[in-house]
């Protein structure tokens, strides 16, 4: 039996255990946390198709869909033009279709049918809020009841219970963006900070519909309003790092002052929900993101802006791909030593498209040049007045820029 070694067990770590055993390996995850504290973090996630439907390839989306806040329509919205693009669950077209049952082969973009009893229908979800607590008790449920998977959780078991790789055996890196399983390779890092930070913060809200998130293009950085049932909305707020360590060390009234005046007029903030937290955001990648018998998945491979909500989504197309090529590894269709040569070239152009869109929507709309206006506008009356743009738009959106070439 194969054997696999897992560093990191946050959301993507999780999953690519799960990912490994399901095709037959034994997987040893490890994480400094222990669970409770692995379980303790305030934060939500906007999935995507492409994470719906590795979600059910390892039966996890029958568990986790009650917890989940679907939404059915995304506002962007380029408020220095004052230009808006509606897009609903419609405009994923035949094409994204989803089938519920899981299937053998996946393909590096987490590629889904469109055939089945159980196929999504368009106009059913654009896509899905989760918060972290429910998604993470579900993911170590999950791992604690299979019987390939040892966990390795908090100080004391990771540290005693260092992992002994033999010859053959995989090391995923999924510990984060700072990575020391990375390091301690030697792989290389390339990163761009932005003049940005970003600020998360859950508050409720009037003016907007519970099934509806927004995506602002503020001269100052993306600004998402993503909700999470009833008035309740998490929100993630790009900005320059000086302004948002400010809006940090304001007391509640003078924050919900600050960010009534940064939404919309339709958007009312009405109460904090937790407490405000910056944090600095970056384009990051490593190459090769794979190498010998070590293979990086999301933060440790990839960071991008949070624009558009493609990290997480980013790094489970990660985990899918992996999981396709370890299958075969399984069945005597792949050299174990090729799995990680295979895993460089087939994630590359799904990395590079998705770093460099995020990265262009970002430049494009995050500053007041004059000059750039025309283009701006231009883009969006595009996409409302071509369905098939605004059709392919949110494909790259929710399974990936590359699936678009697999059509």
């Amino acid at each position: 039996m194969s054997q696999a070694h897992v560093h990191g067990a946050g959301p993507t770590g999780c999953l690519a255990a799960l990912a490994l055993a399901q095709v037959g390996w034994q997987v040893h995850l490890y994480d400094p946390l222990d669970a409770p504290a692995l379980l303790g973090r305030q934060r939500a996630y906007a999935l995507t198709h492409s994470s719906a439907s590795l979600l059910e390839r390892l039966g996890l989306w029958q568990a986790l869909k009650p917890r989940l806040v679907p939404f059915s329509s995304l506002e962007l919205w380029d408020q220095g033009t004052g230009r808006q693009c509606h897009f609903s669950g419609d405009d994923l077209g035949q094409g994204q279709r989803r089938d519920r049952a899981a299937s053998g082969d996946l393909d590096c973009a987490a590629t889904v049918r469109t055939t089945g009893p159980g196929s999504t229908r368009a106009g059913e979800a654009v896509g899905w809020i989760s918060q972290h607590g429910p998604l993470m008790t579900l993911l170590l449920e999950q791992l604690q009841a299979s019987e390939q998977v040892f966990l390795h959780l908090g100080p004391m078991a990771s540290s005693a219970e260092a992992p002994r790789t033999a010859p053959g055996d995989l090391v995923v890196a999924a510990d984060g963006s700072l990575s020391p399983s990375r390091q301690a390779a030697g792989l290389g890092w390339l990163e761009r900070s932005y003049d940005q930070a970003c600020l998360t913060v859950q508050v409720r809200l009037r003016g907007s519909r519970d099934n509806q998130a927004w995506e602002l293009l503020r001269p100052e950085g993306p600004f998402a309003v993503l909700p999470l049932g009833g008035d309740a909305f998490q929100l993630v707020w790009s900005a320059s790092a000086r302004r948002l360590r400010q809006l940090e060390s304001l007391d509640g009234a003078a924050f919900l002052d600050q960010l009534a005046g940064a939404l919309p007029d339709q958007l009312q903030p009405e109460v904090l929900l937790d407490q405000p937290r910056a944090y600095p955001v970056a384009l990051g990648l490593a190459w090769p993101v794979a190498k010998g018998s070590l293979v990086l998945v999301g933060d440790s491979a990839h960071r991008c802006h949070p624009v558009g909500g493609q990290g997480l989504n980013l790094g489970w197309r990660d985990v899918a791909c992996l999981q396709q090529l370890a299958g075969r590894v399984t069945a005597g269709r792949l050299a174990p030593g090729r799995l990680a040569a295979a895993y460089r070239w087939r994630r590359g152009p799904d990395l590079i498209a998705t770093l460099l869109a995020t990265h262009l929507l970002v430049k494009l709309f995050s500053n007041r040049s004059p000059l750039l206006l025309p283009l701006r506008r231009l883009a969006l009356d595009l996409l409302n007045g071509a369905p098939l743009l605004r059709r392919l738009s949110l494909a790259a959106m929710t399974q990936g820029p590359c699936r678009l070439w697999q059509r």
